[in-house]
């Protein structure tokens, strides 16, 4: 892989949050600092439950993904799932997200994890085409569903 990811540590957060807020924005996601704070630090601090990871050179990142870890009895074993991927809009389109998605997969299984998840909004053809190039597959079957708390 040529695009460098870092494991995002507690030192990284402003860069972090700087990109989580420009996705947000351009997502229209409405969230406040605090939020992203109590988000974000746990990850940066070695939580269990997920990594965020960054794309680029580790001074000046360009995007950021975050994974975070389940369990699945149906794929025997721990899962994760892409909560967020983001890169600067500059550099989009230059297969950046493509090496991402197929390189860190390989990564995650080496260290046990069975499955990889994420979501996508059905009529975004461009982000359907390069999670589905990347292996990606959807459940015909299945929808997320989601009860905030």
């Amino acid at each position: 892989m040529t695009t460098a990811l870092h494991l995002a540590r507690p030192d990284d957060f402003d860069r972090l949050d700087g990109l989580v807020a420009a996705f947000h924005a351009e997502a229209g996601f409405e969230t406040e600092a605090r939020v992203r704070q109590a988000a974000l630090a746990p990850l940066l601090d070695g939580s269990p439950h997920g990594v965020a990871y960054l794309i680029g050179p580790a001074r000046s990142p360009i995007g950021y993904i975050v994974i975070c870890f389940g369990w699945s009895v149906e794929f025997g074993g721990m899962d994760g799932f892409v909560d967020e991927i983001y890169l600067r809009p500059a550099v989009r389109g230059r297969g950046i997200a493509s090496e991402v998605l197929n390189a860190l997969p390989k990564a995650l299984a080496s260290a046990g994890l069975r499955a990889l998840h994420l979501e996508v909004e059905r009529n975004d053809s461009k982000a359907v085409k390069l999670y589905t190039r990347a292996g990606f597959k959807p459940r015909q079957s299945y929808m997320l569903m989601s009860k905030k708390l």
